[in-house]
């Protein structure tokens, strides 16, 4: 397969899985203002942080506010990673591809891409609420068709490897801001508050009902367990890693267990890591700590996969 094929189907997939992770917290935000406390301050500013961009959107919007958060992170086009800016990326790489996916690929993503710039026009927060449910559904239904419509072949595989590395670090950005930034103060820990929005966290993960059926109380030391370790939830950074490598071994041929290239090799290390690490080990180190250093180290993958598979040497 061509490098330039498979970097855009790795890539329209990140987008699209991008776009979804957005809206998740955005209408989980949105969500959780109609069950927190009255008199209780919506706060808009850890979602900006989740994006790592807080000095850019503080450069150009100011002040955090529920209209100003959501514009920035829903529909600026200038932003790369709006959900709008990510739909456009998603298209045009789609469209540099429509010979390798297949038709029905090619009108969802289009069909989303449309729908989100039409989004655009509404102004008032209650016209919204609908629309990031309708992101994360159409999220879903470009990975069910791409999933039945298309050769489960290399191409296949870098896109699932795209999606579930985005996803990952999406997993462990949210985690982190949560258990990091979120709540008002120490005092707020342990109270209804707080497990709003420890409930708020799974709820975007689609976690909730997950977790409940496998733990009867809401902790943080449980739901970063269920988050991080799990490795049956779909969403969670142990299950995303197993699908990863999988995937990434049915491209290069290597047997499981072994690795031949530094893709390989990272993603491998980092797996392994984890399925013999508790969550007491990981308190014991630090969650935000040991967060902040799987997001880079999840960084490092995608590096290595771009060197791995995409990069072009230069001629001799």
């Amino acid at each position: 397969m061509l490098s330039r094929v498979a970097d855009s189907i790795y890539w329209l997939n990140r987008y699209v899985e991008r776009a979804e992770n957005i809206a998740r917290f955005v209408d989980v935000n949105l969500n959780l203002s109609l069950e927190l406390p009255i008199g209780t301050v919506q706060q808009w500013k850890p979602l900006v942080i989740t994006t790592g961009d807080l000095d850019l959107f503080r450069e150009r919007y100011g002040e955090p506010t529920a209209d100003n958060v959501i514009h920035f992170l829903a529909f600026d086009p200038d932003y790369p990673n709006s959900i709008l800016s990510c739909l456009r990326a998603a298209r045009e790489n789609a469209r540099s591809i429509r010979e390798i996916i297949s038709s029905e690929m090619w009108e969802q993503v289009n069909a989303f891409h449309m729908m989100v710039q039409e989004a655009c026009e509404r102004k008032a927060l209650s016209e919204l609420f609908s629309f990031f449910a309708e992101v994360k559904m159409a999220s879903h239904l470009f990975a069910g068709v791409m999933d039945a419509t298309m050769s489960h072949n290399e191409g296949w595989h870098f896109g699932q490897v795209g999606r579930l590395l985005e996803r990952a670090e999406k997993t462990a950005r949210i985690l982190d801001v949560k258990y990091f930034i979120l709540l008002p103060s120490v005092k707020d820990v342990g109270t209804t508050l707080d497990e709003l929005q420890w409930m708020s966290l799974l709820r975007s993960a689609s976690a909730y009902e997950m977790y409940r059926k496998c733990q009867h109380r809401i902790t943080p030391q449980s739901v970063a367990e269920f988050l991080i370790l799990d490795r049956e939830f779909p969403r969670s950074i142990q299950s995303c890693f197993l699908q990863a490598e999988r995937s990434l071994y049915c491209i290069t041929g290597s047997s499981p267990g072994t690795w031949r290239n530094p893709a390989e090799r990272t993603l491998g290390k980092l797996r392994s890591e984890l399925d013999y690490l508790t969550i007491e080990e990981i308190t014991h180190i630090g969650l935000h700590e040991f967060l902040d250093d799987l997001q880079s180290r999840i960084n490092m993958v995608g590096e290595k996969i771009f060197e791995t598979f995409f990069a072009l040497e230069p001629m001799s």
